[in-house]
């Protein structure tokens, strides 16, 4: 009985996770203007990790991230989206250490006031999404441990 419960759990989070699509929310983008968060699909896959400048296993996952980047990119076509969610007092921080960190091949973003973060339902960072080209949330998880990043890009590229 405990296995049948187990398994229609599962089965519930992965269809609820695959019926969500992306959110259309106003952020920012690196140079301060407004974005809309539906013009991020544009029928490539995506990585989307929320961060802050205070989680190291944030700065952790998206370092690592970026250093396979090239690699992955030699196999799938598909982008990275790195939300912060730091607030209006620590933004310019955010900014900096986004360039700073070299992650000028990732889509950063800016969420101060933490709309996608609630509409998205992100509790805690890191919380990294898989999304398909269609804007459809095929995966996600919280937290981040060393090798993590490997399952993130076999999502992506089962897309």
């Amino acid at each position: 009985m405990k296995k049948l419960l187990v398994l229609m759990l599962g089965l519930m989070i992965g269809f609820s996770a695959s019926a969500q699509s992306l959110p259309n929310v106003k952020v920012e983008a690196q140079d301060g203007s407004t974005f809309s968060t539906s013009e991020l699909v544009d029928g490539t896959p995506m990585i989307i990790s929320f961060w802050m400048t205070t989680c190291k296993p944030c700065i952790a996952e998206l370092n690592t991230i970026n250093d396979y980047l090239y690699e992955w990119l030699e196999e799938v076509d598909m982008k990275v989206v790195a939300v912060s969610v730091d607030d209006s007092r620590t933004l310019t921080r955010a900014r900096g250490m986004a360039q700073g960190q070299g992650w000028d091949d990732f889509v950063c973003l800016y969420d101060k006031n933490q709309d996608f973060k609630r509409a998205m339902n992100v509790t805690s960072t890191p919380w990294v999404f898989v999304v398909d080209g269609e804007g459809n949330i095929v995966y996600s998880h919280s937290g981040y441990t060393p090798g993590s990043e490997q399952e993130l890009f076999e999502k992506i590229k089962q897309l």
